[in-house]
Parts: structure tokens; C-alpha cells; sequence
């Protein structure tokens, strides 16, 4: 008998990121590209398939366009992920992504994607609905497609909320500010995108720290800022730690939020506390910066990732 699906991701605007490795890339010139490799991806899509490869039962909703769905199925076929996605005519959005593993930089070109009409929207949230007697955690993430309104996240973060649901939000700009007043239980921004949200550039620890302090005062339950090599502040009621990784070799930062994401609900569903849900999102990320795709490294590399994050208790005055 298989365990009921307990969580489960939302991507309103998914992606096939098409990584191309490009040495010495130059704008302006002939670039030859090495190697090139195709994922099925989108910031829910991804935090799917990292929970999958850490043994969750998972299911992934939202829009995906019919005309190159092939990568979508065939990743939630080989991890055992539900598909719940509204297919939609017309083709899912690619991202471009040129990993120039000389300059140690990616370069990202976006393509539009599909445009769902009010409609689209309506079944997507009356489907949610459906599905949500399977599940404890919703996970909300990602950017919203064109002629979505912005208050789409705000409206599920309530809706679900009212539903007994516990939700998980990790966007930015208005879905992202319009959202969080409605008291999502975990937010997931990085610096930028906290900062934008607090109107002022976060220059230093302390500002990082009283951003996110503001939000939990606000009526969230949990905050993570995840600041790229300097690492990941958290705050969780009155405590706030910042973890700190070791230094590994970069393979592609694709996803590594996405990944932090599904680190920080793993170790919420396996109970533990704050600096071992800061370690096991960090870990998480750290294992997909040696990867290529939505993939996580075998378990015991992510607990020796998580053995090497340093975790400091920040001063609560």
C-alpha cells in the first residue's frame, strides 16, 4: 500500500532549461558549444524532483504546454512523481542557460511561455482543491505566466491556508509581496529578492537580519535568505542562525535555491530543529552545485555536505 502523497509543488510557469557549456563564452562572435544537456525544470518542477530523490512522496501540479511536454513526463515517470499538471495547447517556455566553466559565470536567456486564460486558471485551483485531501504541504514557487494576475499566490496562500493546509512560498516582486501578507508558514527569498521586498538594499548581516525579522513579526513562521556563497540566514521565531558551507567545486548553480527549498521541507517533515533544517538545506543545495539537472548526489554525500555547514546562533538583540 503506498503512503499518501504529503506534499505537493505548484509551477504556474515551468521550463526546459537547455544548459549549454561554452568556454571563453563571448557576446557578438561564434561560440562552440561542448557538451549541451535538456531538463525538465521550473522552480517547482525542481523542488519536485530534489524531494522525490530524498525519498518523499510527491506530486507536481500547474501548466505545462503540450507541444514539448516529452521531458516533463518522462522525469516524473523515472522519480515516481504524481502528475497532476493542466496541459495547456501551445509549448512550455525554454531557458537558456551558457555555463562558461573558464569566466566561472552563467548566462541566462528566457523565453516566453504560455499565457493560461482565466478559464485555465479556474480548473488549475479547482483541481488543487481536489488533490489537496492527500496532502499536508503545498509548495508555491516560481514566477507567474503572462496575464496571470499578481495576486494569484496571495489568493492560494489563503485559500489553502483555510483548507487546514501548511504552505511553503518561494517567489518575488508583487506575487511575492502581495503573498506574503496572507502568512505563508515558510518563505524562501534571497537577498535581492528581500531587499526588493523591503524596499532598500540589504548591505550587511544586520540588515538581512532585522528584513527577515520583520517578516516573521508579520505573521510568518519561518524565513530563509539564501545569499549564495556567503550562505543561508534563518529565523524561526525568536532564534536566527546563519549557515555557512564549505567550499566545492561548481558544476552549475541552476537550482540550488530550488534545492534549498526542498532541504528546508525535508527537514521539516523529519522534525528537526533549526540549525539541522539550516544543515539539510544547505547540504541540499550544496549537492546540487555538482550536478547538472534536478538531481541530488547518493544520501551519505548530502549528510557529509551537511557535517561541513557551520552554523552560527546570531544575536537576537
Amino acid at each position: 500500500m503506498t503512503n499518501p502523497t504529503r506534499i505537493a509543488t505548484l509551477s504556474l510557469n515551468p521550463a526546459i532549461d537547455q544548459t549549454a557549456r561554452v568556454s571563453n563564452f563571448t557576446a557578438g562572435r561564434v561560440n562552440r558549444v561542448e557538451w549541451e544537456q535538456a531538463d525538465a525544470g521550473g522552480k517547482g518542477v525542481n523542488v519536485a524532483s530534489f524531494l522525490a530523490d530524498a525519498g518523499f512522496s510527491v506530486c507536481a501540479t500547474g501548466f505545462l504546454g503540450n507541444g514539448n511536454a516529452e521531458p516533463f513526463v518522462e522525469l516524473f515517470a523515472r522519480k515516481g512523481i504524481e502528475n497532476r499538471f493542466v496541459n495547456l495547447p501551445g509549448r512550455t517556455r525554454v531557458n537558456v542557460k551558457i555555463v562558461d566553466p573558464v569566466l566561472d559565470q552563467v548566462t541566462d536567456i528566457n523565453f516566453p511561455g504560455l499565457s493560461p486564460a482565466p478559464a485555465d486558471v479556474v480548473y488549475l485551483i479547482e483541481s488543487i482543491d481536489r488533490m489537496c485531501a492527500g496532502v499536508d504541504w503545498l509548495v508555491l514557487s516560481g514566477s507567474l505566466p503572462a496575464d496571470v494576475p499578481s495576486n494569484t499566490y496571495a489568493d492560494l496562500v489563503r485559500r489553502l491556508k483555510g483548507l487546514g493546509k501548511r504552505v511553503l512560498l518561494d517567489a518575488s516582486g508583487d506575487p511575492f509581496r502581495e503573498a506574503v501578507s496572507c502568512k505563508p508558514d515558510i518563505v524562501k527569498p534571497n537577498i535581492d529578492e528581500l531587499g526588493e521586498l523591503v524596499g532598500r538594499p540589504l548591505k550587511c548581516e544586520a540588515d538581512v537580519l532585522a528584513a527577515a525579522r520583520a517578516l516573521i513579526d508579520a505573521g510568518v513562521g519561518l524565513v530563509a535568505v539564501s545569499m549564495g556563497a556567503d550562505g543561508a540566514l534563518f529565523v524561526e521565531g525568536d532564534t536566527a542562525l546563519l549557515a555557512t558551507p564549505p567550499r566545492i567545486t561548481v558544476a552549475s548553480t541552476v537550482g540550488a535555491g530550488d534545492a534549498m527549498v526542498a532541504g528546508i521541507l525535508a527537514g521539516t517533515l523529519r522534525g528537526l530543529d533549526l540549525a539541522g533544517r539550516a544543515r539539510l538545506a544547505t547540504a541540499f543545495s550544496l549537492g546540487t552545485l555538482g550536478e547538472i539537472g534536478p538531481n541530488l548526489p547518493a544520501a551519505e554525500v548530502i549528510e557529509s555536505f551537511a557535517a561541513r555547514v557551520q552554523v552560527r546562533v546570531l544575536d537576537n538583540h
